[in-house]
């Protein structure tokens, strides 16, 4: 199988550098015409300019691949909305958003400045929410569209100095798992993306050596993949030096009690049932836990549910 984007649009944010420069590079080698958007910022998001952008659309053309460049800032709305109307009016459809600008302010929580908080969340949650609402009209007129949103472990399982970015990739999870069940008759596909790599966002943190391996063109092979017309749905797909594995948020079958039995120390007595993981379900949509629970207590009191 080979994977290809003839005639198929994508824009793809923060791809000035690092893993959306390979973003933008793989999908444009397999005939995808493609946006390059980025502010050009440092990696705590201030500053900015077109240049980083230029040249990767520079590479693009001269390996003979069509694309633009664009530096809006994905927080900003009437940018945005700009960006998409470039798009629009340059090719006449989008077809793929890869949701990658991000920035880093790491710091413990305690030492903190909330605007550093807010401005994290602001670029990689609102960031990705401007942009695929942007796009999101759009491709449903189409009846097709592809988007990435980039979480990452720091969501997942935590990393510390990093409560501002964990919150806001964790959101990205929750977005994709909505826009997943809102999209799904349009043929839009949600994934996530959560990268493991060598760049300028990681390079203070590992030693050289592995940096080698964790190559940005290693991740971009699972991006490309998930934005493929025959990608997955609602997968987080976690990539780096060469892996790729899914992640899964489960729930375990847990415990009952009567409505007498429940107690605190009821709770704390079946918790080890609680955290049993035999048995545990994957959802993909919160109204399942709601009839999981409706389902134990009309069978623990005697009542038969309504179909």
């Amino acid at each position: 199988m080979s994977i290809r984007f003839d005639d198929r649009v994508a824009i793809v944010t923060g791809a000035g550098n690092g893993l959306g420069r390979t973003h933008a590079l793989g999908l444009a080698a397999r005939g995808a015409r493609v946006v390059v958007n980025d502010l050009g910022g440092a990696r705590d998001g201030t500053g900015g300019s077109l240049s980083a952008a230029e040249t990767v659309v520079e590479e693009i053309q001269a390996a003979g691949g069509e694309a633009i460049a664009n530096g809006a800032n994905v927080t900003k709305w009437d940018e945005v909305q700009a960006m998409v109307a470039a798009a629009m009016g340059k090719w006449g459809r989008v077809d793929i958003l890869v949701n990658n600008a991000g920035i880093l302010r790491d710091k413990t929580f305690l030492k903190m400045e909330l605007a550093d908080f807010q401005s994290v969340v602001e670029v990689h949650l609102m960031g990705s929410v401007n942009c695929t609402k942007a796009v999101w009209e759009i491709m449903r007129e189409q009846n097709y569209g592809r988007i990435a949103m980039t979480t990452s472990s720091s969501g997942l399982y935590g990393n510390f100095g990093q409560a501002n970015y964990g919150a806001a990739k964790l959101g990205l999870v929750g977005f994709m798992n909505t826009l997943h069940l809102e999209g799904a008759k349009y043929d839009i596909r949600i994934n996530a993306l959560s990268p493991v790599a060598g760049t300028r966002m990681t390079e203070d943190l590992m030693p050289q050596e592995v940096i080698d391996v964790m190559t940005p063109e290693s991740v971009s092979a699972g991006l490309i993949y998930l934005v493929s017309e025959d990608g997955p749905r609602r997968t987080i797909l976690a990539a780096g030096a060469g892996g790729y594995a899914c992640a899964r948020i489960t729930e375990t079958k847990g415990i009952w009690l009567a409505p007498d039995e429940q107690t605190p120390e009821n709770v704390a007595a079946g918790w080890d049932t609680i955290m049993d993981a035999e048995g545990a379900e994957e959802y993909t949509m919160g109204g399942q836990q709601s009839m999981k629970f409706l389902q134990e207590a009309s069978k623990g009191l005697g009542i038969e549910l309504k179909r």
